[in-house]
């Protein structure tokens, strides 16, 4: 990656392996989970796209995420 800057909801730079939390509920296509509010994200990964973040969550595996509705814990 080229210095590509990926930052949270609050303009928090993010790296690879940062934990983060969801500041909104957010429902996965194609299952039928939602993600509530305030669950934490752990070992993110970054992208080449700075508004969007790979991550596995308890219930997903390869989810990709917006980061305008992270917040780095």
């Amino acid at each position: 990656m080229d210095d590509v800057i990926v930052k949270d909801s609050n303009g928090t730079v993010l790296t690879d392996g940062d934990s983060v939390t969801l500041t909104k509920d957010l429902k996965v296509k194609g299952s039928s989970v939602t993600l509530k509010r305030g669950t934490l994200i752990k070992n993110i990964r970054l992208t080449d796209d700075p508004a969007h973040i790979e991550c596995n969550a308890d219930k997903v595996k390869g989810l990709v995420l917006k980061t305008c509705f992270l917040k780095k814990a």
